[in-house]
């Protein structure tokens, strides 16, 4: 009886109740949209590498090697000499080792050397290996192969001709060694994307005539020269490795962190990840709350909207009182009604924000990088979804306990 009569007063004002039903529905919707896209960028960080067991480079620190080494961003702080490398290589726990070689760019992507074992031992994604769109892998001394946003953002194919410049800010460029677009990586919505692959090799050979971050005046030795060269390089910027067994790792990483013969550093890159997350966990809080604020002042809106009609439904009231509705009833029939309103508002909210990841989830995922998966609501969303109804029922007791204490007298006169 009691929801009927809740139903039937909803659908009697239809208009306001369903302004305050959309204004919930788009305040759920933008609450879950923000913990998407906070779970799934924190799931895109930890799948941006996978399988590999540790980052090795200079002593620094660890969010900064995780970042240099894996995201391009910022710099090392020193290299590792090629002599350790190979120390490292040789470790019986090793089962596979890539160098990676940073420092210089190509119109302000960064460009990396390194093996072609990088392409079979760089995974992301919970594993998955990269692949080519076009063309093949590092063959030739002065072959690239680009990452898609590379291509897509300068209109390169394979076949093209590409100078890469001496450092990330330089207006000096190596063009004489142009490089040849050998391969196009397909998108991975990793920061491979953004990244000119060149050869070890290759990064020594177009640094032969340079000393100390400068080129020497007048020297100009000839490609096919250059060619002929033991071009074995004399230090990397980072290495990504993988042990033979998981139980070998931190064995490992305690003997690359005692090294001797310099300073090195090893680090796990989950554990790395997790530091990341720990840094940014203050702005990441900040957003929810602001999320929150935005459904509070939904239901704040809501019991102004149920305030607002009190008046006009004095009269209402008090004709259910004389007609023998308990005072509890009224009460019950305003929470109830706002109960629904909250309900049907985290329900379409929730249609919403399931509607929009259908449509945006290619569009992120190819922009940005970021996955924002789509599954049946987790525990987590209907904990939501059921406390923005139980929040609703509270807000409208107030005004509930204010139709309580309206009288029969006080109801049925007449205003003039």
């Amino acid at each position: 009886m009691i929801l009927r009569l809740a139903i039937g007063s909803l659908l009697a004002r239809a208009l306001t109740v369903g302004m305050t039903v959309l204004a919930i529905a788009l305040s759920v919707a933008l609450f879950l949209g923000v913990e998407k896209v906070r779970t799934g960028a924190k799931a895109s960080f930890a799948d941006t590498i996978s399988g590999t067991d540790l980052i090795v480079g200079a002593r620094s620190g660890s969010v900064q090697l995780l970042l240099y080494s894996v995201f391009r961003i910022g710099n090392a702080t020193n290299n590792v000499t090629w002599e350790s490398y190979r120390d490292i290589a040789t470790r019986p726990e090793v089962d596979w080792i890539v160098p990676i070689s940073l420092g210089d760019s190509h119109r302000q992507f960064r460009v990396m050397g390194t093996t072609p074992a990088f392409f079979e031992h760089y995974k992301y994604r919970g594993g998955r290996s990269l692949g080519l769109s076009g063309g093949h892998g590092l063959k030739d001394l002065y072959d690239a192969v680009i990452g898609a946003e590379v291509a897509e953002t300068l209109g390169y194919e394979v076949g093209d001709p590409i100078v890469v410049s001496h450092g990330l800010a330089s207006f000096t460029d190596h063009d004489d060694q142009p490089f040849r677009v050998a391969g196009i990586v397909a998108r991975t919505g990793t920061p491979v994307d953004r990244t000119v692959i060149v050869s070890l090799e290759a990064i020594e050979a177009i640094h032969v005539d340079w000393r100390s971050g400068a080129k020497i005046p007048g020297r100009t030795t000839p490609v096919e020269q250059i060619r002929q060269m033991d071009l074995t390089p004399q230090a990397v910027t980072a290495a990504l490795v993988g042990v033979k067994s998981r139980l070998q790792v931190f064995g490992l990483q305690r003997w690359i962190n005692e090294y001797p013969e310099e300073p090195l550093l090893a680090v796990l890159p989950g554990v790395a990840l997790q530091e990341l997350w720990q840094i940014v966990g203050v702005a990441e809080t900040a957003l929810l709350a602001v999320s929150a604020m935005v459904v509070v002042t939904a239901l704040l809106g809501m019991m102004a909207m149920i305030f607002s009609s009190l008046n006009e439904r004095r009269r209402e009231m008090a004709i259910w009182r004389a007609m023998g509705a308990r005072p509890a009833t009224i009460l019950g029939l305003l929470v109830l009604e706002a109960a629904l309103m909250a309900a049907a508002g985290a329900v379409l909210g929730l249609g919403l924000l399931y509607g929009g990841l259908v449509i945006a989830q290619p569009l992120v995922d190819s922009a940005f990088g970021l996955w924002l998966p789509i599954g049946w609501p987790d525990g987590r969303e209907l904990a939501v979804l059921g406390g923005v109804i139980v929040a609703a029922g509270i807000v409208s007791l107030l005004p509930a306990l204010r139709a309580y204490r309206l009288s029969l007298a006080d109801g049925m006169m007449v205003r003039i």
